[in-house]
């Protein structure tokens, strides 16, 4: 069996991969290898899906916040390395119930850590952001920082930026099992075999494949994507309509602005169970499912077709608290991230630049609860994730 060697090898091209392989390429003297399972930039990964929505005023507490603003400088570094346009900062709007938990929690993350936003009582809302249907008692928070970011242009512009530093990407290759030896880390794929120094481990959805001490740990959640055309788009546009997330009751939707220039960004998931493999999660919505969408967004956004002109099904890993798996093994040699848990896309450069971090055994400020044995002992606690929240 022919055999070839590397520095560093990163397994998964999406989300993280494509991050870590950008800030790995820009290390002197290293070599650096990707291998992705499908094409270049495809449509199977967690991350697609034209937009995601980028936020400082998170509903998940103050965790987060020191993560969030570090990837908001990364992104703009990669759009100023690759010339393309990956983060529209367009406002994030937050729209509930006065004294909604999420909301009072996002409101206090924006006091706490001072952070640049607006609040709206039910009247402003309803004047500044007619698109939306307020309801009596709605109140808003407008995260300045918020917006969109395109998450395909972002790991093109990241893949592409990594070759052209000289590291070397493989695609359409699976990785068949990854095995620590004394001498390294040897990685077998579909195309050959590879002898590593350090492998990251970046394979989303598929991590628990190739990372057995994962599979208690990580639960699939299907997420659903789904955009509707208004009868006046152009309220819908990026400078008029900032992405959102709106809660009424038990509803939660989230979205985006029109970037296509005829339909916006809608969501909700219908109560979907969790699975433990990618294989058995479906591929689209049932007829039933998307009427039901689409009533409910008729009740929340003003003058749009009920009936999605466009939807599609993912899923992602996530853990039973939320919190992401950012590791290195006793041996130094395997690092692994995984379980981002529906909303790690926002600081996927964050991701990326502790992976490169941890290749080089330099000191990070990694949350030490993101450890895995610290998720292995709440794990014994909590037992794993079964679905619910947002």
């Amino acid at each position: 069996m022919n055999i070839q060697n590397t520095d560093v090898l990163v397994i998964g091209a999406g989300s993280v991969g494509s991050m870590a392989l950008w800030q790995l390429s820009k290390r002197e003297g290293l070599d650096v290898v990707g291998i992705e399972q499908y094409g270049r930039v495809h449509t199977h990964g967690s991350y697609v899906g034209e937009s995601r929505v980028f936020r400082t005023a998170v509903h998940e507490g103050g965790t987060y916040v020191p993560m969030i603003q570090r990837a908001r400088t990364l992104w703009r570094e990669l759009e100023a390395e690759s010339g393309r346009n990956i983060y529209a900062e367009v406002g994030c709007l937050s729209i509930a119930p006065e004294g909604f938990a999420d909301f009072t929690t996002a409101l206090g993350t924006v006091r706490d850590f001072d952070l640049k936003h607006r609040t709206l009582d039910t009247e402003e809302l309803r004047r500044e952001y007619p698109q939306h249907r307020i309801q009596d008692g709605d109140v808003g928070l407008l995260d300045a920082h918020g917006g969109g970011l395109r998450p395909e242009v972002a790991v093109m512009s990241a893949l592409k930026i990594a070759e052209a530093n000289g590291a070397r990407l493989f695609f359409n290759t699976s990785v068949i099992d990854v095995e620590e030896r004394p001498n390294g880390v040897m990685v077998r794929t579909t195309q050959g075999a590879w002898l590593a120094q350090r492998v990251v481990v970046a394979s989303g959805s598929w991590s628990s494949r190739l990372s057995p001490e994962l599979d208690d740990l990580l639960r699939l959640q299907v997420l659903g994507l789904t955009w509707f055309m208004p009868e006046r788009p152009e309220l819908f546009v990026p400078e008029r309509f900032p992405a959102f997330l709106r809660d009424v009751g038990s509803v939660h939707f989230f979205g985006a602005p029109s970037f296509d220039g005829y339909a916006f960004k809608a969501c909700t998931n219908p109560e979907w169970p969790v699975y433990r493999d990618v294989a058995d999660v479906p591929k689209h919505h049932t007829r039933e499912e998307l009427i039901k969408i689409g009533q409910r967004a008729a009740e929340l956004f003003d003058g749009i077709n009920p009936e999605p002109v466009r939807e599609s099904v993912h899923h992602c890993a996530y853990t039973p608290d939320r919190l992401p798996v950012v590791d290195r093994n006793d041996s130094g040699r395997v690092i692994t991230i995984a379980g981002l848990s529906g909303h790690g896309f926002k600081f996927v450069p964050q991701l990326g630049e502790w992976a490169a971090q941890l290749v080089a055994g330099e000191d990070t400020t990694i949350d030490p609860r993101f450890a895995l044995a610290a998720h292995m002992e709440r794990l014994a606690v909590t037992g794993p994730y079964t679905g619910g929240g947002h």
